[in-house]
């Protein structure tokens, strides 16, 4: 059924009208909406606002939207740039090895949650699931390329293993439901980090002490801005997008041209162009913190850079139709104990070395979420963080179809 509206101009009007809503209500001081935002945060809202929106009201849609394709690819990038202007790249280099240990685990995680998922649900609800053995796992099998890499090693499984176009549209729906409600809890969870914290015993200083270079730094060049210092601004963003856009058109054909050779490989994500969008975007910003654009910072950049990702956040979140779960029951049990058992490896591991929960949850979403998500749920932790979700996402590209290859052998051993 389409939605409500269905012209873009009144449906990003909306959404804008949603961040507002929430960042002015988020600030009263009124006991009533300082007790709710205590215990909801506000990013959380601007996410699943727009998500109640679409279901049950059905007064927008992200399938009948281009806004997402619009946030993805021309806003994420500008903020990806503005908010690298800032970063204190020796800083994000101390951050150590629990990161990638965090990262690395989460991708673990994601290839013994498919097998596991399947052998729960067929042992404990062998009727719950009226499909052939042999087309579920090939179709999960895409499932965990989108959760481990992205879209293309996604695209990858399907060829690789030949699922059916209606069984891949089914997955889609079940990869996108279940880890946006996941993206929902890294969210809150981001507004309890200390309790979190304090119940891993972890040592946060190297992330407190990011967070704290990057805000010194900003308050010592902070400055009111111009017309003029809001237009360079600009220009630095969407010039630097622009570049972006540049290099993926020059760089995805050239990849293609060497079809046979990566997907012999398994390198299928070097042929998409928004892995090449999102990795020439993150090389601008970082680039640019070593030259004078750095002090841009001064006039808001981390500022825009947030806006825009706030506006991305409410398109993914007009994406999710929850009501797509109760149609499809079975496989939603095997997707939503799938990602159980991704949240309870990685949990185990940083209780067992200590690690903060950014980590935890920086690492997860760079598999899960990959670079469209991973610098919000960064962001959720402070601004400054959110190149290092862009960091480890870009790393879940060079990965996932290797390990969606491994987790799909290991489903099939499961189901025959």
């Amino acid at each position: 059924m389409s939605p409500y509206f269905t012209n873009d101009a009144i449906v990003l009007g909306i959404l804008i009208s949603v961040l507002a809503f929430v960042f002015y209500t988020s600030e009263l001081k009124t006991p009533g909406w300082k007790r709710f935002y205590t215990y909801v945060p506000a990013l959380l809202l601007c996410y699943f606002i727009p998500a109640l929106l679409n279901w049950p009201l059905g007064l927008i849609s992200g399938d009948e939207s281009q806004l997402y394709f619009v946030a993805s690819r021309y806003l994420l990038p500008a903020s990806l740039i503005l908010l690298c202007l800032g970063i204190d790249f020796k800083s994000v280099l101390n951050l150590g090895s629990k990161a990638l240990i965090m990262f690395f685990t989460a991708t673990f995680g994601i290839i013994i949650g498919g097998p596991i998922a399947l052998l729960i649900v067929s042992y404990l609800a062998p009727g719950l699931i009226n499909a052939n053995p042999d087309d579920i796992w090939r179709g999960f099998s895409a499932v965990a390329g989108s959760w481990i890499g992205g879209g293309a090693n996604q695209t990858a499984m399907k060829e690789i293993y030949e699922v059916s176009d209606n069984l891949f549209g089914t997955m889609v729906v079940i990869d996108v439901v279940v880890a946006n409600i996941w993206l929902g809890f890294l969210l809150y969870g981001a507004n309890s980090s200390e309790k979190l914290d304090r119940w891993l015993k972890a040592d946060n200083s190297a992330i407190t002490q990011l967070k704290e270079n990057v805000e010194n730094y900003r308050s010592g060049i902070e400055r009111m801005p111009t017309m003029t210092t809001t237009f360079v601004l600009m220009a630095v963003a969407f010039g630097g997008v622009a570049m972006a856009h540049w290099g993926k058109d020059v760089m995805t054909p050239l990849m293609t041209s060497f079809e046979d050779t990566l997907t012999n490989y398994r390198l299928n994500s070097l042929m998409s162009s928004f892995f090449w969008l999102i990795v020439f975007s993150t090389t601008i910003g970082l680039g640019l913190s070593f030259t004078k654009a750095r002090q841009l910072e001064g006039v808001g950049a981390s500022r825009w850079g947030s806006i825009f990702i706030y506006v991305l956040v409410a398109t993914i979140g007009m994406k999710m139709n929850l009501g797509e779960v109760f149609k499809n029951l079975g496989l939603f049990a095997i997707g939503i104990i799938w990602m159980l058992v991704h949240v309870g490896v990685l949990l185990a591991m940083a209780k067992l070395i200590k690690a903060p929960f950014f980590f935890v949850a920086v690492g997860s979403q760079a598999n899960v979420g990959g670079a469209a998500s991973a610098p919000i749920v960064a962001s959720a932790f402070s601004p400054s963080l959110a190149p290092v979700g862009v960091l480890m996402a870009v790393l879940g590209y060079a990965l996932g179809t290797y390990g969606a290859i491994i987790c799909a052998q290991l489903m099939q051993l499961v189901v025959t």
